[in-house]
């Protein structure tokens, strides 16, 4: 007779922090309460479920009714709860005390609410690392959930991987639960007949348990997935499928752990998921490594080389984004800050865990680097902690280091109001303006990358062969028409006050006072400070009558080309809105306001300048399909130094504005 097949369904819902509200309920909506009122209807089927602290808060403030039929599932023994770090961390790019401090945060949480702590943790992106085991042990995980490609690239083979198998770090032991990509790519996507005969077709092999733990949100906000998933009956076929099945039965990670022993230890590389493996390389090297997988999968040989084709690892985001690299530099200087506080106040600990929510960090189909709301999220949370320090603990008011180890240093200079952060790299340019009061960093944008799925753009939409629907990782759409033009990789950073002389880029810049911004080149002397919340920038000329000097600076508004965003000229007449050009000449100041931020910018110059505007925009890729987004106003001043010695002094003001602006059609 053959042994029942242990179905170890899991699911892992997360929203990254600072996402839009109406995003949310439109997920909750068109997914968590259908699946969970689904699965309720359903006693029987026992199953795990992960929902990332912070979504959990948002869910269970907004939707208690909804929240209240997973606390039951859990108190009748249906469902098993996991953890993970409070605000969906990395755990590997995290200090060990807040590895501790984030998983110790969801499980007096989840314990408070259910009267269970958990055992079992979702690792945020599948990421591995050996240095995470002793955090999870020490906050009392006994076992977590890893692909299958994880054991793949140490040799193991796909029939081997119906259990569950320990690892150690330094003598702690902590247990991995291997998931099954092929139940990643079935489900919910093939058939809810095909699904059941595939988990039979493993039970009649003699296999002991099928593992799935993967996004709630391909149940309903993937495309197509909703009608499929819900309207069209997918899941409790599925659900219905499988518990009419004689020879698959359902169970909790915790009770098959219990009741069967380890398969024995296992070390895992350093590695995710096999997609992000992939998404984590720059270009040329991603479009060599996807050129060389489809050369192997055409040639028959694909799936026995992969796990030895494992592409790079998280950490390249970091090396390959500066903008990435720079929030995650600024996050461990402040945690280390923080940590050095002999009792830390609860409010900043929160705005730390926040800083440390992954989805800014990194990029991908669905990684959120490129989403403006989600790194100004981090940033806001990131300024916020830096003010609640310097209350406690002042710095000084100029500091000089390489925080960010790209061999240049960064000059910090602040006050009460602002800090600016300036680059000793030749480019003489500032990568922060934080706004203490207003909580937001200014520079905070993004360069165009050559990102090697540009070159699918101009495909028409993939076909799907077969029954069920396509995955998301099948589809070429285009949200918004997209040209060759949209796609060109920027040279420079987008930075501010990057300065070019007859439209060459000023790149020689030498500082001069180790402890002050204050940069020297043959014609040029170039100095920044702040004075009460005032940034001035000024560049003394020498020689240079008759050159064209320009400026430009990449000023992240988070309006964005929404209405609220707009140009007020000295006038108070309104330009236009910051998604549209603009063109100004003999300018002498220009005022950007933003009802989004609820601030404004005030730029005067001492000189006429002629000032240009325009939105900066990046192309990228997500489960809908492929989309332009603004990052930032693009402002470039220009003026012809009319005499052989003189000077351009730019200042820069920012302020509160009243939140309702006036609604204006540009």
């Amino acid at each position: 007779m053959t042994r029942p097949l242990s179905l170890l369904f899991g699911v892992h819902a997360h929203q990254p922090v600072g996402n839009f509200p109406e995003v949310i309920e439109d997920a909750h909506c068109r997914c968590y309460q259908p699946f969970l009122e689904t699965l309720y209807a359903y006693p029987e089927f026992r199953f795990a479920a992960h929902f990332s602290g912070w979504l959990l808060d948002w869910l269970r403030e907004r939707h208690p009714e909804d929240m209240a039929l997973l606390a039951a599932m859990v108190r009748r023994g249906q469902v098993e709860l996991f953890s993970s770090g409070d605000t969906e961390p990395v755990l590997a790019a995290i200090p060990h005390r807040d590895q501790v401090g984030q998983l110790r945060t969801l499980n007096d949480k989840l314990a408070a609410w259910t009267g269970q702590r958990p055992r079992g943790a979702w690792l945020t992106e599948r990421v591995w690392e050996s240095s995470v085991v002793p955090a999870l042990a020490k906050s009392g995980i006994a076992y977590v959930t890893v692909d299958d490609y994880h054991f793949l690239c140490t040799g193991k083979t796909a029939d081997e991987l119906d259990g569950y198998f320990s690892t150690e770090e330094s003598g702690v032991r902590l247990d991995l639960f291997p998931i099954s990509e092929a139940l990643r790519y079935r489900l919910p996507f093939a058939p809810a007949s095909d699904v059941v005969a595939y988990l039979e077709g493993l039970a009649a092999a003699g296999r002991s348990a099928a593992i799935y733990f993967d996004d709630i949100e391909k149940f309903g906000i993937w495309p197509e997935t909703y009608d499929w998933v819900y309207r069209r009956g997918w899941l409790r076929a599925m659900i219905e499928g499988v518990l009419a099945s004689p020879t698959i039965t359902t169970s909790t990670f915790s009770d098959f752990h219990a009741r069967n022993p380890s398969r024995g230890i296992a070390y895992l590389p350093t590695t995710s998921y096999s997609e992000m493996n992939e998404w984590t390389l720059p270009m040329p090297a991603a479009g060599i490594y996807a050129e060389l997988l489809a050369t192997e999968q055409a040639a028959g040989r694909g799936e026995r080389y992969r796990p030895f084709l494992r592409g790079g690892i998280w950490r390249n985001f970091l090396s390959r984004y500066p903008e990435a690299n720079w929030l995650h530099k600024r996050m461990l200087g402040l945690s280390t800050r923080l940590a050095e506080l002999p009792s830390p106040p609860p409010a900043l600990t929160s705005d730390l865990y926040c800083a440390q929510a992954n989805d800014a960090y990194w990029h991908g189909l669905f990684g959120g680097l490129y989403l403006p709301h989600l790194r100004r999220a981090v940033w806001s949370h990131l300024v916020g902690l830096e003010a609640g320090l310097d209350a406690l603990r002042p710095r000084p008011a100029v500091q000089r280091l390489d925080l960010d180890l790209d061999g240049h240093d960064e000059i910090l200079i602040h006050d009460p109001e602002l800090q600016i952060v300036v680059r000793d790299d030749g480019l003489a340019s500032a990568c922060e303006l934080s706004s203490y009061r207003l909580r937001h960093n200014f520079a905070d944008s993004l360069r165009r990358y050559h990102e090697h799925y540009h070159d699918r753009i101009g495909q028409t939409p993939s076909e799907h062969q077969g029954a069920g629907i396509a995955s998301a990782h099948d589809i070429v759409r285009c949200k918004h028409p997209i040209s060759a033009a949209d796609i060109v990789p920027d040279a420079l950073p987008r930075a501010l006050c990057l300065d070019r002389l007859d439209d060459v880029p000023v790149s020689d810049y030498q500082a001069v006072e180790p402890m002050a911004a204050h940069f020297v080149r043959p014609g040029i002397v170039k100095r920044y400070r702040l004075d009460a919340g005032m940034l001035t920038v000024d560049w003394e000329f020498t020689g240079l009558a008759g050159h064209c000097f320009e400026t430009e600076w990449n000023l992240a508004m988070p309006s964005c080309d929404g209405f609220l965003g707009r140009y007020v000229l000295a006038d108070g007449n309104i330009a236009g809105g910051f998604g549209q050009p603009l063109q100004l000449a003999d300018a002498t100041s220009l005022t950007l306001e933003d009802g989004v931020l609820g601030g404004r910018l005030i730029l005067r110059t001492n000189q006429a300048i002629a000032l240009e505007g325009r939105p900066h925009q990046t192309v990228s890729q997500s489960e809908a399909g492929f989309e332009k987004i603004m990052q930032s106003v693009e402002l470039r001043l220009r003026w012809v130094i009319p005499d052989a010695a003189c000077t351009l002094r730019l200042q820069l003001q920012v302020s509160e504005v009243n939140t309702s602006l006036t609604c204006t059609t540009f």
